[in-house]
């Protein structure tokens, strides 16, 4: 008796396992992702603040569509003009996508917006002048740095 619920319960266990790794799916590493944002962002924004945006194209790997336009994304500031000592360029990232109903965390190259002045200094690096929105609706295009398996 004991046997056959142990046995029983192994085959499910295997059953439920083999149907999850056939929906597992994974975008390689340099693969593109195009995203809309959803509200504007500004560059006086604070760095490590998020937006959403949705995916604005089908990703499609191997003739697959992986990921579907639409889908919800997160972009968070990684530099911004409202820093203390003086500013620097907007600079955002990709940081997740929301696949099955569940957050998966990406590794992206940082997209920045243009800006409407740009002085470079020797220590400074890039910064702007003046402030730079991305209206609602605007397309960034961030390439992944790592592939992202789900």
């Amino acid at each position: 008796m004991i046997r056959d619920k142990f046995i029983a319960v192994t085959a499910i266990v295997c059953v439920c396992f083999a149907a999850s790794s056939l929906n597992a799916a994974t975008i390689p590493a340099g693969t593109t992702i195009t995203v809309r944002t959803l509200s504007s962002i500004s560059s006086t924004d604070r760095v490590g603040r998020t937006f959403g945006a949705q995916v604005d194209q089908d990703v499609v790997v191997n003739g697959k569509v992986l990921m579907k336009a639409g889908t919800k994304a997160v972009v968070e500031i990684q530099s911004s003009g409202a820093l203390p000592r003086g500013s620097k360029a907007l600079t955002l990232d990709l940081t997740s996508i929301s696949v099955n109903g569940r957050d998966v965390a990406v590794k992206t190259n940082s997209f920045e917006p243009g800006s409407p002045k740009t002085v470079r200094g020797r220590r400074a690096g890039q910064i702007s002048i003046g402030t730079f929105v991305v209206q609602p609706r605007s397309k960034m295009h961030f390439q992944l740095r790592e592939p992202v398996t789900w």
